[in-house]
């Protein structure tokens, strides 16, 4: 399932295309995808002028009318959810690129038709994306975010704010950095992969990454340092493509080919200073990569 430098690179890559746009019908193929389609959905949409695309976590926000309040379309991906552009396309390199990912067209599910002739199409073959609208200025209150934690990209994410949510906690690190209360848009491959980075074991436990007077110690600040590097670093990448996944102009992503642990079992670990050799265990249902001799 994507994660958020996934969606990010998603976000980037329709942007420049569909901000300034306005909405002129919103076609439904299908009264669900995962979820039933919010009642009055397309009447909301249409006629709305789109202002800005943004990210919250792994959903993307489409802000209408801002302004005059407009509703806000709420997008999830799920597991096999991309889009495309049809019809007039007469883009240039910095209004951004389109994408025919080649995806077979009875999964074309949500059509979205803006004006000049242009569609954008939402695919999803397996159906777990789904789409919702929020309300203006109270986005934060909605359901699907009112439980979410702290971006890994902004300014927000300290060391001695994740001391607070640290402190005397006895799960095991991996856990809590999955928890979306914690940190929102974190998930299974770029946790295992900044926990090799700041040299930190899936096991430890958490709260002993906060010292006995509540301050951050110094593995805390690596970790916070890794957290936001290998975002980083996988949104410059394009993500990760390992199945479904493929980027706004239907390029894969190339950050897999930069792993140091995720799904590199029985390799040598990549860190020369380093003789050991990748484990995986199961922690919470899901595999855990990580270098047993240098993450402590």
């Amino acid at each position: 399932m994507p994660e958020l430098p996934e969606v990010e690179t998603i976000r980037r890559g329709l942007a420049p295309v569909l901000e300034g746009r306005s909405i002129e019908k919103v076609e439904l193929r299908r009264p669900d995808l995962r979820f039933p389609l919010p009642p009055g959905f397309a009447a909301a949409l249409e006629g709305r002028r789109i202002d800005h695309v943004g990210r919250r976590a792994k959903y993307l926000l489409v802000e209408t009318d801002i302004e005059a309040g407009g509703p806000i379309l709420i997008m999830h991906l799920g597991m096999t959810g991309s889009f495309r552009f049809e019809g007039s396309l007469n883009l240039t390199p910095a209004e951004g690129r389109y994408f025919d990912n080649k995806k077979k067209t009875i999964h074309d599910h949500v059509v979205f038709h803006l004006d000049g002739g242009l569609d954008l199409v939402f695919n999803d073959a397996r159906r777990f994306g789904f789409m919702a609208l929020g309300e203006a200025g109270h986005l934060e209150e909605h359901p699907l975010f009112a439980h979410l934690g702290l971006e890994p990209t902004g300014n927000a994410l300290s060391a001695a704010l994740l001391a607070t949510k640290f402190a005397g906690r006895k799960a095991p690190l991996k856990a809590v950095l999955m928890d979306q209360r914690v940190i929102a848009g974190l998930g299974n491959i770029y946790v295992c992969e900044a926990l090799w980075r700041a040299r930190l074991s899936p096991r430890r436990a958490t709260g002993t990454l906060v010292r006995r007077d509540g301050e951050p110690s110094s593995r805390l600040t690596r970790l916070v340092e890794a957290v936001r590097a290998v975002i980083a670093d996988a949104v410059a990448a394009g993500g990760s493509s390992l199945r479904d996944y493929v980027q706004a102009d239907g390029s894969v992503g190339r950050f897999q080919e930069s792993f140091a642990v995720y799904d590199r079992e029985d390799f040598p670990c990549p860190r020369p200073t380093c003789s050991g050799v990748v484990s995986r265990i199961v922690q919470s249902g899901r595999s855990t990569f990580y270098c047993p001799v240098c993450q402590r």
